[in-house]
C-alpha cells in the first residue's frame, strides 16, 4: 500500500455513526512510522488529509503541531464516546486559510469505530490528561481530505519552545528522514 492510498481496514457494516471517531495524525502514528501498528491497526480507514498549523520537530525527538486558536472547535475530554458524538454534532466545518503565518500540514485521517477502545491508549501515548498536566492537548479542528472538509481530533502544543519549525518547504524531507522511520525503531 502506498502512503497516498486510502486503506479500508476492519470495516463493520453495523458501525453506527455516533461511534465513529476521526483522528488527524502527523507524526509517529502515520503509516510507516513506529507507533502506527500498535495504535492504529484497528482503524476502519486511513486516508491523506491536511490541517492548518505549524509543525515543529522537538529536541526530545518527536513532532508537535500548533494550530490557530480560532480554528479549535472543541477540547478533548476523558470520555471518548462523548468526544466522538461531539465530532458528529459539529458536522462539516469551514476549511479556510487562517490569518497569519500558518502552513498546510499533511498527515493522515485515521477513522476508528470503537473510540472507547482506541482513543485512551493514544491519549496516554500523547500525554493527554483532561483537566490535568498534559504534554499535548487533544483538540478538534477542521481538516480537508481532498475537497471534503470534516472535523477531526488531533494532538497539539501551544507554541512549542524546544523545537525547530518544519515548513511546507521541508516537510517531505523531514518525514523521509531516518529519525521517524519505523524500520529504525
Amino acid at each position: 500500500m502506498n502512503i497516498g492510498d486510502t486503506a479500508k481496514l476492519n470495516t463493520n457494516p453495523e458501525d453506527s455513526p455516533e461511534t465513529i471517531l476521526r483522528l488527524f495524525v502527523y507524526g509517529t502514528l502515520k503509516r510507516g512510522y513506529w507507533n502506527h501498528q500498535r495504535f492504529c491497526a484497528q482503524a476502519r480507514s486511513i486516508e491523506p488529509a491536511v490541517v492548518w498549523g505549524r509543525l515543529y520537530h522537538l529536541h526530545a525527538g518527536f513532532p508537535a503541531l500548533e494550530v490557530p486558536e480560532g480554528l479549535i472547535l472543541s477540547q478533548g475530554t476523558a470520555d471518548p464516546l462523548a468526544d466522538a458524538r461531539r465530532q458528529e454534532d459539529i458536522g462539516t466545518p469551514r476549511f479556510g486559510r487562517p490569518t497569519g503565518d500558518w502552513d498546510l500540514i499533511h498527515g493522515e485521517l485515521v477513522t476508528f469505530t470503537d473510540p472507547q477502545r482506541n482513543l485512551p491508549p493514544i491519549d496516554l501515548l500523547e500525554g493527554f490528561r483532561p483537566g490535568g498536566q498534559s504534554m499535548y492537548q487533544r483538540v478538534m479542528v477542521p481538516a480537508a481530505r481532498g475537497s471534503i472538509a470534516c472535523a477531526v481530533w488531533t494532538y497539539t502544543m501551544h507554541a512549542p519552545q524546544n523545537g525547530e519549525r518544519i515548513t511546507n518547504d521541508n516537510q517531505a524531507v523531514f518525514w523521509k528522514s531516518r529519525l521517524y522511520s519505523a524500520q529504525n525503531a
